[in-house]
């Protein structure tokens, strides 16, 4: 293995909860927002979802001490499931935490409320488009 990084988040979203279910794990990974699926999965199995917070940020190989298995190995190499003893792995901004508060909904919300203000400032300085 040469580097870690973190999948794309929401093409699993339709998976999600019910990974969570089954598997049990407790961080999910990811380089972006989930959605109401994975929301609903950490909330009703005290579970996180995490982003990096750089772009599909990669770790390389002295962040990690030994590769303990690789689970799904049929469905490929970038698919596999590998699971990693790490150290020093993040920092991570928690996404979603276990009582399913969604910080990419929230500032979706947000920035919904205020896109008023921007429509109003555009007009205004019309030669920013």
């Amino acid at each position: 293995m040469v580097s870690i990084g973190p999948t794309t988040s929401m093409r699993m979203e339709k998976f999600e909860k019910q990974f969570i279910e089954q598997t049990g794990v407790k961080l999910i990974v990811g380089k972006g927002g989930m959605g109401p699926e994975t929301t609903t999965g950490c909330l009703e199995n005290k579970a996180v979802h995490a982003v990096f917070r750089a772009v599909a940020r990669c770790w390389r190989r002295p962040r990690w001490k030994e590769i303990e298995r690789a689970e799904w190995q049929d469905l490929g190499m970038p698919e596999t499931l590998w699971v990693n003893r790490v150290r020093e792995f993040g920092p991570l901004i928690i996404s979603i935490d276990t009582k399913g508060n969604n910080l990419f909904e929230q500032n979706k919300a947000r920035f919904n409320e205020r896109k008023g203000a921007v429509k109003k400032i555009n007009s205004q300085v019309r030669f920013i488009k």
